[in-house]
Formats: structure tokens, sequence, C-alpha cells
């Protein structure tokens, strides 16, 4: 072995223990925040369960405001396993956080609260642990809809129900699920996240339309190969910058490179070319890991993105996206309505990527409603919203009044 890499190994797990350390004495030093079980009408209806460490957080970020809508209807507390977690969420999250370390923490919660639903935005292993108790209603309301194979995975019938985003998913589920009730276990929600406003973090060249490249990372296993930074990426930002016809915005997965060091090289390789082009006057190149996702929808004018969950966010916007397809012939790719009908990028066209890009920037009609229909239901302002809450509140038992203005117990 790599005694560099023994070293490394090492000095990261230190690290690991050491900060592991100091979390949980600053939770201990504040238990009345970390630990609050509060009383009466104010006791916690739902939860979402995280088990998981902050390089996943990108999964519930998502979920923050639609959650918080939720709780002016019924109290909600975000429950969480690791104590390094913990401390971040907590200056970043608009719910309360409850940190449960042990099996005991969880059931002292469930036995002074009303929880009657918990909310899993991930298939962690630890997941189980949680799904262990049989009052609350046990909902997957994953991190995104996407094509991928984990949105089929077998696990998904431990849950009580799947809120989907719309009849595609249903169909998916019924057509790739053995034995399972699709129709009784999902809910159909949208996608609530488009009923929110963000604000952009930058300032664009508003002199240039913008491309968003919002790639996934590069997978775990052969199947779930989707990442294209090396196969499209490096090639098509050269491209683009070269053009000088377009600003754009690079938006890496969270996870990319972990398990691969040339797909992390790509990705310094687009950093360092955003940095050489930089001019005043010039297009804008946003190398974009900030924490916020939605700012994007209204700053871009196009998107390309991977089979990911980015694509059906997009694709919710109604503007013009192309999909890459995968060069890894295992990467497993359905023939999703989706897939057949948008634009696709091969590896081998990726450096003339900007034709195609300039073509579906100017056309106007993307006959997109069919598909966002497939897909995501009414997309009216505040129709996803809605049914978020309406249908979180009826596996909770609660019944929403029509104008959602409160709800009876």
């Amino acid at each position: 072995m790599n005694p560099l890499k023994v070293a490394n190994t090492l000095t990261s797990n230190v690290v690991h223990r050491i900060n592991k350390r100091k979390s949980i004495s600053a939770i201990k030093a504040s238990p009345q925040v970390f630990t609050h079980l509060p009383a009466g009408t104010d006791r916690y209806q739902a939860a979402l369960y995280f088990a998981d460490p902050m390089v996943n957080a990108y999964q519930i970020r998502q979920w923050y405001e639609p959650l918080r809508r939720l709780s002016e209807f019924a109290p909600v507390v975000i429950l969480v396993r690791n104590p390094e977690t913990a401390i971040a969420l907590l200056g970043e999250s608009p719910l309360p956080i409850y940190y449960a370390p042990t099996i005991a923490d969880i059931e002292e919660m469930l036995e002074t609260q009303d929880i009657r639903a918990v909310f899993y935005v991930n298939q962690n292993i630890r997941n189980f642990q949680m799904m262990r108790f049989n009052d609350p209603a046990h909902v997957f309301i994953s991190h995104g809809e996407s094509e991928k194979a984990y949105m089929w995975s077998n696990q998904l019938k431990a849950y009580d129900y799947v809120f989907s985003a719309g009849q595609a998913a249903r169909d998916r589920l019924a057509k790739n699920l053995l034995r399972y009730d699709a129709i009784e276990r999902t809910r159909l929600i949208g996608r609530p996240q488009i009923d929110v406003e963000y604000p952009a973090p930058v300032v664009l060249n508003a002199d240039y339309k913008t491309v968003l490249y919002a790639p996934t990372w590069e997978g775990d296993r052969p199947s779930m190969s989707y990442g294209s930074v090396t196969s499209h990426g490096t090639s098509m930002i050269k491209a683009l910058v070269e053009s000088g016809k377009y600003n754009v915005i690079f938006r890496p997965h969270p996870r990319s490179g972990i398990n691969s060091h040339a797909y992390k090289a790509g990705l310094e390789s687009i950093r360092v070319s955003f940095i050489l082009n930089r001019k005043t006057g010039a297009p804008s190149y946003v190398y974009d890991e900030s924490d916020s996702w939605g700012w994007q929808w209204a700053c871009a004018d196009i998107c390309v993105t991977d089979i990911s969950a980015v694509a059906y966010d997009w694709l919710a916007t109604g503007k013009p996206i192309i999909v890459t397809t995968p060069k890894n012939e295992n990467a497993a790719v359905s023939d999703s309505p989706a897939l057949l009908k948008l634009p696709a990028l091969s590896s081998q066209e990726a450096s003339n990527a900007v034709a195609l890009i300039t073509e579906l920037v100017a056309r106007e009609d993307h006959d997109f409603i069919e598909l966002v229909e497939h897909y995501f239901g009414e997309t009216a302002s505040g129709a996803s919203m809605q049914r978020f809450i309406t249908e979180s509140l009826s596996v909770m038992g609660k019944q929403p009044s029509l104008d959602t203005d409160r709800v009876d117990a």
C-alpha cells in the first residue's frame, strides 16, 4: 500500500476523531438546543431523519423550505445521528435539530413527542434503525427526481409511502419493483422546490446568454457511472470559453471526485480555465460550489446535465435542456419518455456542443408541456408546495382546510 496514502488516511481519521469529540462537547454544553423535547401543543409531529455526515447535506437543504412551510401546520424537527452534522445544521437550518446518537435517544423522543410521520431523503442503511418503530408513517421523499437506478431500488418497499413527483415516477416503480403496489404506496406531490424563490449569490454579464452545466458525480459502481466531467465536460467547457458567446455556470455534484482522481482532475482543469479567462466586459464564468440549489434556474437560459435529478428540476422550467449520454456502456439507462425526447449529447459530440446550444437557445418552442405534466403534474405557482403539505398532513392523519390556512388535528 502507498505509504503516503496510509499517512493521509491516518491523519484524516485523527482529525475526524478530534472534530467528533469537539462536537460532542459542544452539544453537551447546550442540551437545551440539541436535545430539547417540547411539551403540550408544541410537541413535534413530523421528523426528517438524517444519519449522514455533512458531505451529504445537499440532500436535505432542498427540503428546508417545504418542511418549514409544513411546520406552520405541524411542528417539524430534523433528527440527526452525527454530532458534527448536528452542529453544522444548527447554523443553517430553519428547523430545530434533535441529536439522537443512540436508539435510546430516539425512543425517548418518540415517547415524549407526537411523531406521526418520518421523512427520509436517502437510503442510508441507518434508516432502518428508525424504521423499526411502527407508529409513525415512514415516507421516502428522496433528494431529487431522476432516471437513475437508485430511484427504483428494492429498498423503497420498506417505506410506508414514497412521495413521487408525478406519474412518471409512479410508472417507473410499477415497472421495476416486483410485488409492489405503486398506486397504493405512492403519493404524487410535484416538486415543491420550484415554488421557492432563491436569491442569486452572483451577478452575471447581462450581455450574454447563460449556460448551466451541472453534471452528477462519477458514481461508485459501473451501473451508476452517469458523470460526464471527464467524458464530456472538459472539452465542452473549453469550446464554450473559446467561443466567447456565453456566460457559464459550472455546478459540480458535491460528491464529485471522491472515487476518481481523473474526475477530480477534470474539475480542477475547469476551475483553472475559469480563472484564466475572467476579463472585464467578457462572459461570466462561475465555478459554483454554493450550498444553494435553485437560483440557477432563473439565471440560466439552457442547462447541460447528466441523467440525474438536475435534469428533472430543470425540465420544470420549460427552458431548453441537453442530457449527456453516459460513456460507460454499463451505466443503467432506461427508455424513459424524457430521455427519448430530450436532446442528447454524446462524448464524441461534446467539443461541438456550442452549435447545439446555440440552436436550442434560439428555438422558441421546446414542446416540453406534456413531459412536464407527466413528470410533475400541475406546475402552476404554488401547486407543488400545496400538494406536498396536503399529502404530508394526510399521512399524518391531519385534515387541512381547503385554503391550507389552518389544519385540524
